[in-house]
């Protein structure tokens, strides 16, 4: 994986192979930043990246200025990495290891954006719990945004706050707002 844009732009990131990861793809990423970055300053917002996996969206934000990131994830070899990773470049991720249906239950923090990529092969009804947690725990601020990552076969858009989604390739990402 490469990061897109801003400070580490270029730079190639190398995950260990036995990471249990899917990473979001280099084109599918930067359409997501393209959107993003017509809605927001990088450097004025907080981040949430749920699933984070090997850091990938957390590394792209921080790398276009964001400051205020928190990486989630159930795997220690995948938080591990992360802080090696952030470490290495200085970057400010704050990480946290715990399920991240635990954080969403239990957080009071607030996020401008909340970025999800949950593994393909959840049923609706899990994925459906993301935008649910999050809006009924006020885990957004009232302008955020939360993204979740699927397989173009996966149907969000009948969810409460559903706003859009984009298709690339076999990635889909759907919007949801207040």
């Amino acid at each position: 994986m490469r990061i897109i844009s801003g400070q580490f732009k270029g730079r190639r990131i190398t995950a260990p192979k036995k990471l249990p990861v899917r990473p979001t793809t280099d084109m599918a990423k930067e359409s997501l930043f393209n959107i993003l970055n017509n809605q927001y300053y990088f450097d004025e917002i907080s981040i949430l990246d749920l699933f984070s996996g090997t850091g990938n969206i957390s590394y792209e934000f921080a790398s276009r200025g964001t400051e205020q990131i928190v990486a989630i994830d159930n795997n220690y070899g995948c938080i591990k990495f992360i802080n090696e990773t952030a470490d290495s470049f200085e970057m400010p991720i704050n990480t946290i290891k715990i399920d991240v249906f635990k954080f969403l239950e239990s957080s009071n923090q607030s996020f401008d954006v909340i970025f999800a990529d949950p593994p393909y092969n959840f049923d609706v009804e899990t994925f459906a719990k993301i935008p649910e947690l999050a809006f009924k725990n006020k885990l957004l601020s009232d302008e955020g945004l939360l993204i979740v990552e699927h397989s173009k076969h996966t149907d969000l858009s009948y969810l409460d706050y559903f706003s859009y989604s984009k298709s690339y390739g076999g990635n889909t990402f759907s919007f949801f707002k207040r």
